[in-house]
């Protein structure tokens, strides 16, 4: 949606950004009184600073893009002329129409949820200035179908968008209630959560529960002092952020460049099997309910007529584990299953040092038959230990 100028502008700021950082408070070391010590010290604080700024620049668009289609569509919804033509059936048409040209995250579901992003925080139309040029009128109406709190009680737009993701923000939306939502968004900007404890938060009813104490400072600090707070850095691994910036899954999603060998040769390793295996998808996402996963590898099985998930940890086993893999087979299983399919099948590798555990995951199998036939077509545990043990011996992980 920028044009030139918008490119010239953040142009310039990220030219000052690097200015900034450069010049520093103005107490740094003088140049002949520069030691290696200071040297590392001044690169360690200039990266901190830059990666915190790119993640609160990254996310400021991604959350006015997302908010901006949450308008247009309520917008559209109110007054367009041709409206009448979808009806109901207007967020699938658009889904469909903005997948044709190459946008992501546009799927009904997630074009809902910007509308309703959209309805519950209408002040955030404050932090749309000429920088970010989304072709909105000057006087935008409170929406109607739900109402934020009283001008007087609500956080303004700014404030939120420069200290909130939109993955929080889009958490706090789903609340009704505006004023146990502005309960949230402060305690969240004061304490810097993260979106795990404000989710945790959320589901403990903390808001519920401060209302109920006779000492709300007591709580106030017990919640504080045990909570997870957010990084800094830019988030890499949320899907909002590097599917917003065009980057796919694989080439974020690993935890690290010895995991992400192991899967390519594990990968390649299932494929020389022989008859049978054939790959799929590699990091696929899946999502249940609210929250979106990954599974390493998703392979079809033509002999077995199955799919094959394949999850690898480099941990020691724990149920945990098992119990994640499990509730990827059931979904593949209720989900994915077309006609003429087996049941899905799970592979949980899990190796940490110079051990390694393979277990297989059937979810709610009970057909022994069928159980029998995996065994007999499916590469068997020790094999599948044995070469993740030596993948790891080659790379000499144990001396690490």
């Amino acid at each position: 949606m920028a044009g030139k100028n918008s490119t010239v502008t953040v142009a310039g700021k990220l030219s000052q950004v690097v200015t900034d950082s450069l010049q520093g408070d103005g107490k740094g070391s003088q140049p002949n009184k520069l030691t290696f010590e200071s040297l590392v010290e001044s690169i360690r604080q200039m990266h901190e600073q830059m990666a915190a700024r790119a993640g609160r620049a990254v996310n400021i668009c991604l959350t006015l893009r997302n908010w901006a289609i949450g308008y247009h569509i309520h917008e559209y919804e109110q007054n367009g002329r041709d409206r009448a033509k979808y009806g109901a059936g207007l967020l699938e048409s658009l889904s469909k129409e903005l997948a044709a040209r190459n946008l992501t995250r546009v799927g009904e579901r997630e074009l809902r949820r910007f509308r309703q992003f959209y309805q519950a925080y209408p002040q955030i139309r404050e932090a749309v200035t000429p920088e970010f040029p989304l072709s909105l009128p000057t006087e935008i109406p409170m929406a109607e179908k739900r109402e934020s709190a009283t001008p007087e009680l609500r956080t303004a737009g700014i404030v939120l968008v420069k200290n909130l993701s939109f993955t929080h923000l889009d958490e706090l939306s789903q609340i009704d209630d505006p004023t146990k939502r502005l309960f949230y968004e402060t305690q969240c900007i004061s304490g810097n959560w993260s979106v795990r404890e404000l989710k945790r938060q959320i589901s403990s009813l903390y808001y519920e529960r401060s209302g109920l104490s006779k000492n709300k400072m007591k709580l106030a600090e017990m919640v504080r002092t045990s909570a997870q707070t957010a990084e800094p850095a830019l988030a890499i691994r949320d899907p909002y952020i590097f599917e917003f910036l065009g980057l796919k899954p694989a080439e974020v999603m690993s935890e690290s460049a010895f995991e992400d060998r192991l899967l390519d040769n594990l990968q390649d390793f299932l494929l020389e099997l022989g008859e049978g295996f054939c790959f799929e998808a590699r990091q696929k996402r899946i999502l249940i309910g609210e929250s979106h996963y990954f599974i390493d590898l998703v392979f079809y099985h033509r002999i077995l007529k199955c799919h094959v998930l394949v999850e690898l940890k480099l941990a020691d086993f724990s149920h945990e584990n098992i119990g994640q893999l499990n509730t990827y087979v059931s979904w593949y299983r209720q989900n994915m299953v077309s006609e003429g399919d087996n049941p899905p099948v799970g592979i949980l590798l899990c190796a940490r040092n110079d051990r390694a555990l393979a277990e297989y995951a059937l979810a709610g199998m009970d057909n022994k038959l069928f159980v029998s036939k995996y065994k007999l077509e499916l590469p068997g545990k020790k094999d599948m230990e044995r070469f993740i043990e030596d993948q790891m011996k080659e790379a000499k992980i144990g001396e690490l």
